[in-house]
């Protein structure tokens, strides 16, 4: 829908979704010089829509900031004029447009933002309602086996010569009661629950919803099953797993070659190391430039003259530092005499201020007027301006002859023009043809440790390929790319001049804000935070709208080089698995990595089966990566990355699952962003094992043709005439299934998710139920070799019955015959072996013995009335179970009917 514009009246109303075209064209907009303020006619109770205005050069982005009108903080500047963006009502858009200024696209509207509201509202009330429906269970507790505490892990693992156990559970009382829950281990198998000591887990809450309990004690030694029961009854019991058990020889065959680091690399360094490989082995590898300069590491010469804000004078040069901006200096003179005019030479790359005296021979140039005129008489030099927004009306004190200095003290070989940021590509077949591998690092200038996993894996994969079979394997069947440095010229500010730079070098700040040189260290965008999934700029939480804030999402979403580059990378086609490269923190993490608060709206949730490889293929990652030195990334610190850090609002790991459909996971590297070099060796070898089994993974994964199977297992219910049924795979898979006996496709009822880290759901239906289901695997392997699109049934079946008691289909009817009401009783034996039937009703009773499997037991109990009222009837089975004699009850309503006007009553 277009948005109309409607000129000359009260109130401009702009509808349609955002991304709508607005284009009232004008006359260009008069100068800034030209342009009188107008009141712009925005109503008290009139909402306001961001709009695109479409500027042709700075002239006319200086004349729309004459005029008042409220701008982001966007400035894009294209090959065809500057886009900014304006928080305008009707009324506003019509002034402006009558004053000749051009309107672009609708980005963001009222209902926009009353949308996000409504799914705030309903996201909290689904996490609020999960946590009642769970602990609405704990009243049944007393009539069945349900529990109001549910372990969801219980891992074992060792950490060097520690041992470890960690429990994560979920309490129906968690989202109100803050008590810890204890954790009662035995001590091995065939031991007391209890025998092993105790340890307490405590809640998990994240934006105010309760998610789970979760703590690690360290033990003597491996428990079998750990118990918890809850302050209110509830009993849960669990088997401990050992969490990445190592198994099996290792994957690295005799002489295979490692350890090719021997200390940090800068950027420069980084893509020395890659060119040399290229060249060494050009039939392998290639040398990639990505598409997007960097805005390089330089900047404006700069000084801040004075010492009070009102006083202060801040200079930068036009020209970059290294291309001359170095070589200029301001100096604010007191003239020594009395009554002298404020006057500014120009010697060469000298700037002298002769500052303004009264007749007593005082200074009395304010900061305002030395701006004003070091504009007007050096403005071919210099740009100057009042300290972050002041007025500037403070008398200036005079300052020697101060250099300007864009702060850079990398050395001459690091280049100060934009630079291309390089990517190494491996592999045999270099076409697109095979399954693509991502790997980059330093999106974060400071991580230091990152770029070097990536420089010895790629030495691994090249130096290896003669002489190791499994290389060879990876080598000729995969497509790697690996980019060491995504941030370069960051990562040269880290190295050089601010070790704990995050972000890169570009300031986006203005000159009435942070942009003077005092500054110059809070500058950049976090590159991690300006990808398009889930950002900032969709209300996601983790970035910041600052300039100075080292989380900055940027003016815009891939406003950076950086990140188009990354983009770039993803979008090649044939990549499905990625790895970005971070320290520090030891975590392993995937999508979804952000949500908004309150209320912790998350990013969409993979699915069971994408899940499922998710932690499959991280047992495996974070398992190689344990062979070098038997240090574990612990299970609390592998997971989604919103579950088990927090929100990162428009990181790049989002962007390529959700853009891209990209198995995409993040490394946190280590426990510090520079650790010594002896621990940033260990690092390295042990988390390049983690990549190249990653490689191996997506290798799997490309010639998986082994269809998976399943099974649903089927559990009494805390409801009455209920069943609790769950499905397992014997490798992740999806399962689609029906309940209502039809044929199951790709269309019918995906299974789903219990929760966060909980793994299948529960399904609770009525004892009987038949079942159809298949699975399909992550390379699109049927199960059984079933066709969902086809016509044949070999698809799995099963009749949900609870496993302790007699499997019966029964029935109750009510019939009219010969104008007297029947009550019809039937009960099928669907047991394997023979069982007795009694049926019972108001009306009678009647039994039969040995009712053969697939058999049935059938009474027509005769009311002898002609009307009869609602009631019910019972089948009683008794029969052998597991060599158990068993009796189950079932009993059916029915519904009352009157045979003298058979109708259902309204």
């Amino acid at each position: 829908m277009s948005a109309a514009v409607a000129t000359g009246t009260a109130v401009l109303l702009l509808t349609g979704p955002p991304a709508v075209a607005v284009v009232p064209q004008a006359a260009a907009p008069e100068p800034a010089s030209a342009f009188i303020t107008p009141d712009l006619g925005r109503l008290a109770d009139e909402q306001a829509n961001v709009i695109e205005v479409l500027l042709a050069d700075t002239d006319e982005l200086d004349a729309l900031v004459a005029t008042g009108v409220d701008l982001d903080h966007h400035v894009d500047r294209t090959e065809d004029g500057i886009v900014v963006h304006a928080v305008v009502t009707g009324n506003e858009v019509a002034t402006l447009t009558a004053a000749g200024f051009t309107f672009g696209k609708v980005l963001h509207t009222p209902a926009d933002s009353a949308a996000r509201i409504a799914e705030r509202e309903a996201t909290i009330a689904a996490h609020l309602a999960e946590n009642q429906e769970f602990s609405a269970g704990a009243g049944k507790a007393a009539r069945s086996v349900a529990s109001d505490v549910k372990i969801i892990r219980a891992d074992y693992y060792t950490n060097g010569t520690t041992q470890v156990l960690s429990v994560e559970a979920k309490w129906a009382q968690g989202q109100t009661a803050t008590t810890a829950l204890t954790v009662q281990r035995d001590s091995g198998p065939g031991t007391e629950i209890g025998s092993g000591g105790t340890q307490n887990i405590t809640r998990f809450v994240d934006g105010g919803a309760y998610m789970y309990h979760r703590g690690a004690a360290t033990v003597t030694s491996k428990p079998e099953y750990v118990q918890i029961t809850s302050p209110t009854g509830g009993v849960a019991v669990a088997e401990v797993k050992e969490w990445l058990p190592i198994e099996g020889d290792s994957p690295e065959g005799p002489g295979y070659q490692k350890d090719f680091v021997t200390s940090y690399l800068t950027p420069t360094e980084l893509y020395a190391r890659i060119k040399t490989l290229a060249e060494q082995y050009p039939s392998l590898s290639e040398i990639v430039e990505l598409p997007y300069k960097t805005n390089g590491y330089r900047r404006k010469a700069q000084a801040v003259l004075g010492t009070a804000n009102a006083s202060r004078v801040g200079v930068d040069s036009l020209a970059w530092g290294h291309e001359g901006g170095n070589n200029l200096a301001v100096e604010l003179a007191n003239p020594g005499a009395a009554a002298s005019p404020l006057t500014v030479a120009v010697t060469g790359n000298d700037v002298r201020v002769s500052l303004a005296t009264d007749a007593s021979g005082a200074v009395t140039s304010t900061a305002a007027e030395v701006v004003a005129a070091l504009n007007e008489q050096a403005g071919t030099l210099l740009k100057a301006y009042t300290y972050r927004g002041n007025a500037g009306a403070g008398v200036v004190a005079p300052a020697a002859r101060t250099p300007l200095t864009d702060g850079l003290a990398a050395p001459a070989s690091v280049s100060r023009e934009p630079h291309t940021v390089y990517a190494i590509r491996i592999g045999k077949h270099r076409d697109g043809s095979k399954l693509g591998v991502l790997a980059y690092a330093q999106e974060h200038a400071r991580e230091w440790v990152p770029p070097l996993v990536t420089i010895e894996t790629a030495e691994r994969l090249l130096r290896n390929y003669a002489i190791d079979a499994n290389t060879r394997e990876l080598v000729d069947n995969l497509d790697i790319w690996i980019a060491p440095s995504i941030n370069p010229d960051g990562g040269h500010y880290s190295f050089y001049d601010f070790a704990s730079q995050r972000r890169n070098m570009t300031n986006h700040c203005p000159t009435t804000g942070n942009a003077d040189f005092l500054a110059r260290n809070s500058w950049g965008v976090d590159n991690n935070r300006n990808y398009t999934e889930y950002s900032l700029f969709d209300g996601y939480s983790g970035a910041s709208a600052s300039c100075t804030s080292d989380t900055y999402a940027g003016p815009s979403e891939l406003s950076e080089p950086e990140n188009k580059n990354v983009d770039w990378l993803a979008s090649r086609g044939n990549i499905k698995f990625s790895m970005n490269l971070h320290s520090s923190g030891n975590y392993f993490m995937w999508s979804p990595g952000a949500y908004a608060t309150p209320g912790r709206i998350s990013a969409p949730r993979p699915t069971v089966a994408e899940e499922s490889l998710f932690w499959g293929a991280s047992s495996r990652i974070l398992t190689a990566i344990k062979r070098h030195r038997n240090l574990a990334v612990t299970p609390a610190r592998t997971g989604p990355i919103a579950d088990v850090l927090y929100s990162a609002a428009g990181n790049s790991g989002d962007m390529l699952w959700y853009k891209y459909g990209i198995y995409a996971w993040n490394f946190e590297v280590g426990t510090s962003f520079q650790p010594t070099w002896a621990s940033a060796r260990e690092e390295t070898l042990e988390y390049s094992n983690g990549l190249v089994e990653m490689l191996r993974v997506a290798r799997d994964y490309d010639t998986d043709e082994v269809a998976p199977t399943s099974s649903a297992k089927v559990e009494g219910s805390a409801t009455a005439g209920m069943v609790d049924v769950t499905f397992s795979t014997s490798e992740p898979a999806a399962v689609f299934y029906t309940v209502d006996g039809t044929r199951p496709t790709f269309e019918s009822t995906l299974y789903g998710s219990a929760g966060i880290r909980e793994g299948g759901e529960t399904l609770t239906l009525p004892a009987g139920t038949t079942l159809h289901w298949f699975s399909v695997d992550a390379a699109g392997n049927v199960e059984g070799g079933y066709q969902p699109d086809g016509t044949g049934d070999n698809y799995q079946k099963k009749k949900a019955y609870d496993p302790k008691e007699l499997p019966l289909t029964t029935t109750v009817q009510v019939r009219c015959v010969a104008g007297k009401a029947y009550v019809g009783v039937q009960a099928f034996n669907d047991h394997t072996a023979a069982v007795s039937i009694a049926l019972e009703s108001a009306y009678g009773n009647k039994s039969f013995a040995n009712v053969a499997p697939g058999g049935n037991a059938f009474q027509q109990f005769n009311t002898r009335a002609s009307a009869v009222s609602a009631g019910s009837a019972t089948v009683r089975a008794t029969g052998s179970l597991n060599g158990e004699a068993v009796t189950t009850v079932v009993t059916k309503e029915y519904a009352g009917v009157n045979c003298a006007d058979p109708r259902p009553a309204l």
